[in-house]
């Protein structure tokens, strides 16, 4: 398997650090607000490697973290007079029914920064202590970026022409600095901010040192993958390089992985223009399954245009896929008899199907590559697929084609709607449940309805359904 690794600007073969499992790291959003279709684009291309992974025999322990403390979320909780861990839970909230939509699963480990300071002041301290980073007067602590000689081997910066570009960037209060280059690593309170107490002063930490310190929490000091958004390279991932590297005395990550931007209608996605889109809004619009093929159909490294075309197309093309696996789901059922000499000879010949689909993959995660080889295994089954054919027959093709569509996230088989009937009586039985005050069964029934998509809503006049 061959990734390209953003460090060494070419493809390598992946070979972990232990044999049979994986530690990944994927920067995951600030909670200010309903995740926006650039958010989900690493969130679903990443997914998608994972399961790969899986499939392909290892053990991923998949960490992916919410930035829960911000300048943006302290402005959206004043605007709103509430305080900022309100907007932060209730984002993390809405983001995780988003990716429920989007079939992201969940991460192994779902770190809040919040919930890590302890191990933030201790790795600030651990810099200081070795002469990597200094506190100011104020309290601020920097890290001293020219401490460290391979600062910009990530993002190929050169030190001295970032050094040049720094000097008309000089702004009042960073005077305190050594170097114009050096980053904050914890920053004092302001009025009306949440702030943690620290040796140096009460405050909170810099972005970049909480994703450092929270995959070497739940991954250890060196990891195998770390992803996020091309966004990201520079300076987030160079920081967290040079503070982990500096802190830990190692390699940090072994292959960075960065999905290229996401534009709309051939535009940057921006509030200015009108063109911002939220997960939610394409929800009411589409399946979010739809999203995740339209994600799916170019390369991650390529940058892709969004456009209602496009979507439609995808839209389409899902459905044909979705139209294929009921077709043989329903010759499974109905057919029978075992496999005849013609069918054995034609499910050897679609393996060659799984062959494509895994070289694709195994090339730096094609997935548009993947998908074109789920469409010849679709139009393979749609081509040899009749009413005399067994049941066995259907059920391998079907099997297979639910293998290779699970990889890539999408759910060819649509879950299996409950009859009006079943709903009414099962509420009954809630009802009855909760009479004779047994709350478990009650709340047993609410979310077996909620997992098959129906959710209730208890109101002065009964209970209320609908399905989501």
């Amino acid at each position: 398997m061959q990734i390209f690794n953003t460090l060494t600007r070419k493809k390598e073969e992946f070979v972990p650090l232990e044999e049979g499992k994986v530690k990944m790291y994927v920067c995951g959003p600030t909670v200010y607000n309903l995740i926006h279709i650039g958010n989900a684009r690493p969130m679903i291309v990443f997914d998608t490697v994972r399961r790969y992974l899986e499939y392909k025999g290892y053990e991923v322990n998949f960490v992916s973290n919410f930035t829960d403390v911000d300048d943006k979320i302290i402005k959206k909780a004043n605007e709103e007079g509430v305080s900022a861990e309100e907007i932060s839970e209730r984002y993390i909230e809405e983001c995780k029914k988003d990716m429920e939509g989007m079939n992201v699963r969940p991460a192994t480990t779902h770190p809040q920064a919040t919930q890590e300071i302890d191990g933030m002041i201790e790795m600030i301290q651990s810099l200081i202590d070795k002469g990597f980073a200094y506190p100011a007067a104020d309290g601020t602590v920097y890290f001293r970026v020219k401490k460290f000689d391979e600062y910009g081997k990530l993002s190929h910066k050169n030190l001295d022409d970032l050094q040049s570009g720094f000097r008309s960037l000089l702004v009042s209060g960073e005077e305190q600095k050594e170097d114009p280059l050096d980053f904050v690593l914890w920053k004092p309170k302001k009025e009306g901010e949440p702030f943690w107490p620290s040796p140096w002063c009460d405050g909170r930490p810099g972005w970049h040192i909480e994703c450092s310190v929270m995959s070497k929490k739940y991954l250890g000091e060196e990891i195998d993958i770390h992803a996020g958004g091309e966004d990201l390279i520079f300076p987030h991932h160079e920081n967290e390089i040079a503070q982990s590297e500096c802190c830990n005395g190692r390699q940090f990550a072994r292959y960075w992985m960065h999905n290229a931007f996401l534009n709309i209608d051939n535009h940057k996605m921006s509030k200015s223009l009108g063109n911002f889109r939220t997960v939610r809004e394409i929800s009411e619009q589409y399946d979010l399954q739809v999203l995740r093929f339209f994600m799916l159909s170019a390369h991650y490294r390529s940058p892709l245009n969004f456009s209602a075309d496009l979507m439609e197309s995808s839209k389409n093309a899902l459905e044909r896929i979705r139209e294929a696996a009921g077709k043989l789901k329903d010759r499974k059922e109905a057919g029978q008899g075992s496999l005849t000499a013609e069918e054995q000879q034609l499910l050897q010949e679609a393996l060659a199907f799984n062959a494509q689909f895994e070289k694709a993959m195994d090339d730096d995660f094609n997935t548009a590559d993947a998908v074109a080889a789920v469409f010849e295994l679709v139009r393979f089954a749609n081509t040899h697929l009749s009413e005399t054919s067994s049941s066995e027959f259907a059920g391998a093709l079907l099997e297979q084609l639910l293998a290779l569509t699970d990889v890539l996230g999408l759910i060819a088989l649509p879950r299996e709607e409950m009859l009006d009937k079943e709903i009414e009586d099962l509420i009954a039985e809630r009802q009855e449940a909760r009479k004779a005050k047994n709350f478990a069964r009650a709340d047993e029934i609410r979310d077996l309805l909620l997992a098959k998509g129906i959710i209730l809503k208890d109101t002065r006049e009964g209970v209320k359904w609908k399905r989501a």
